[in-house]
C-alpha cells in the first residue's frame, strides 16, 4: 500500500535507530533521520563505527600493498609515487561510498589498474555497491572487474604469488565480497518485504473492521425498518381512523386506542432492543427471541385485529422445523409485504402463502390487490422492498415484486432450506 504511515515494529525499530544503517531506516519511514539542506537520510552511530572500519580496512590492506611496492625493484620510484598517491585519494573516497556507490565504483575501476594501494578501496566500493544497487549494476561491474584481473596481475605482477595464483586469490575474494554484499542487501530486501505485509495486513484489517461496522450499521437499519414500519403503520392506520370517524362506536374508540397503545408499545420496545444493541455492541440475538417462521400465525392475527383482511396459508407442517436464519427472513419478508399493503391497498384483503420442505426450499408468496379509489402516495416507498431484496440474497435465496395484470401486487420469495 502507498500509506506511509508507519508500522508499529517499524516505530520501535526506529526508537533504536542508531542500531539500524541509515538506508534501512529511510525505506522504513522516509521522514525519519533526514538531514537539513541535502534531504539525504543522516548517518546513525552504526553507520559512522561500519564507515570507520570500512575505511581502516582500506588504509590497513593500501599500507601492506605499498609496503609490498617499496620491495620491489621492478617498480619505477615515479609509478610507485602515484600508486600511493591513487592509493591515498581512494582510502578517502571510501567516505563518499553511500552517496555514490555506483560512480565511485565506475571510477575505481581504471585506478586499480594504477595503483596496487587502492585495492582495498576497491573491495569496499565493491561490497557498497553490491549492498545498495541491484544485481545488474553489480553484475557489469564485477565482471569487468574480474575480466580486469588477468591483465592487471600481466602487467605487475606480484613479488610474492605466482600469476596464476594471484588471480585466482583475487578473483576468488572480489566473488566472496560480492556475495557478501548481496546477502546483506538480501537480508534487508526481506525486512523491506516484511514491512510490507505488515503494512497491508493492518490496511486489511482495517478495511475488514470498517465492512464489518457498515455490515452491522445495514442490517440494524433493515431491522428498524422492518420492525418499525409494521408498529407505526399501525399506529397510522388507527390514528386517521380516530381522526376521520369521531361518531365511531365507543368499543371501536376502545379497541383502536388498545392497538395504538399496544403498537407503540411494541415500538418503543424495539427501538430500545436497537438502541442497547449500538450502545453495548450485542448480537441480534440479545434481548428479545427474534421471531421467526413460527411467529407468522401471531403477526396474521395482529394485522386482523387492525382491521385488516388477511388469509394465511401455511403449508409447512413443522415451521420449529424451518432454520431460525431462514424462518427468520421469512417473516420478515411477510411482515414488510403486509405493511405494505396496508400502506397502499387499504382494505383489501391479503393472502399469505409458505410452502416448502427439506431440500425444496421455503417459497413465501403476498398478493393483494389493486385498491377501491385512488390511495394517496407515500413518502420513501420502495425502500422496504430493497431491504427485503437485500435480505433475501443474503439468506442465499432471491425475490421477485411487481404488479399484477388485474392491478394487484405480488411478492414472492424463495429461501434456501437444506
Amino acid at each position: 500500500m502507498s500509506d506511509d504511515k508507519p508500522t508499529p515494529a517499524a516505530t520501535g525499530v526506529i526508537g533504536r535507530r542508531w542500531l539500524f544503517p541509515s538506508a534501512l531506516l529511510h525505506e522504513l519511514d522516509p521522514d525519519a533521520g533526514r538531514s537539513g539542506r541535502s534531504g539525504r537520510p543522516r548517518r546513525t552511530a552504526r553507520d559512522w563505527v561500519v564507515d570507520f572500519t570500512c575505511f581502516l580496512l582500506a588504509v590497513g590492506l593500501g599500507v601492506a600493498a605499498a609496503d609490498t611496492l617499496s620491495h620491489d625493484a621492478h617498480t619505477p620510484h615515479a609509478l610507485a609515487v602515484v600508486d600511493q598517491l591513487l592509493g591515498a585519494l581512494a582510502c578517502g573516497a571510501v567516505w563518499l561510498r553511500r552517496r555514490w556507490p555506483l560512480g565511485l565504483a565506475i571510477a575505481m575501476l581504471p585506478v586499480g589498474l594504477v595503483s596496487n594501494t587502492s585495492g582495498g578501496a576497491g573491495i569496499v566500493v565493491l561490497f557498497t555497491l553490491a549492498v545498495h544497487r541491484p544485481f545488474r549494476y553489480v553484475a557489469c561491474i564485477g565482471g569487468v572487474s574480474l575480466a580486469l584481473f588477468p591483465l592487471l596481475f600481466w602487467l605487475r605482477p606480484d613479488p610474492d604469488l605466482p600469476y596464476a595464483g594471484a588471480v585466482a586469490f583475487t578473483e576468488l575474494l572480489t566473488l566472496t565480497v560480492i556475495g557478501w554484499g548481496m546477502f546483506v542487501r538480501s537480508k534487508r530486501q526481506l525486512m523491506l518485504s516484511l514491512r510490507d505485509r505488515a503494512r497491508r495486513a493492518e490496511t486489511e484489517a482495517q478495511l475488514r473492521a470498517e465492512q464489518a461496522q457498515r455490515l452491522a450499521r445495514e442490517a440494524i437499519a433493515r431491522e428498524m425498518h422492518d420492525v418499525l414500519a409494521h408498529r407505526l403503520t399501525l399506529l397510522s392506520v388507527h390514528a386517521g381512523a380516530l381522526e376521520f370517524r369521531p361518531d365511531a362506536p365507543q368499543e371501536e374508540i376502545a379497541r383502536a386506542a388498545g392497538v395504538i397503545r399496544e403498537s407503540a408499545h411494541e415500538a418503543l420496545q424495539d427501538l430500545r432492543e436497537i438502541i442497547g444493541v449500538l450502545r453495548a455492541g450485542e448480537s441480534d440475538d440479545a434481548g428479545r427471541p427474534q421471531p421467526t417462521l413460527a411467529a407468522l400465525d401471531a403477526l396474521v392475527t395482529e394485522c386482523r385485529e387492525a382491521g385488516m383482511k388477511v388469509t394465511l396459508a401455511n403449508r409447512v407442517t413443522d415451521p420449529a422445523a424451518v432454520p431460525a436464519s431462514v424462518g427468520r427472513t421469512a417473516y420478515r419478508i411477510a411482515q414488510e409485504a403486509l405493511t405494505n399493503a396496508r400502506k397502499h391497498a387499504p382494505g383489501t384483503e391479503v393472502a399469505v402463502s409458505v410452502t416448502g420442505a427439506p431440500g425444496d426450499g421455503l417459497v413465501v408468496d403476498v398478493r393483494n390487490p389493486a385498491p377501491e379509489g385512488e390511495v394517496p402516495s407515500v413518502p420513501g416507498s420502495g425502500q422496504g422492498l430493497i431491504g427485503l431484496t437485500e435480505r433475501a440474497t443474503l439468506a442465499g435465496g432471491r425475490l421477485e415484486h411487481g404488479a399484477e395484470a388485474g392491478g394487484g401486487f405480488r411478492v414472492r420469495a424463495w429461501l434456501p432450506w437444506g
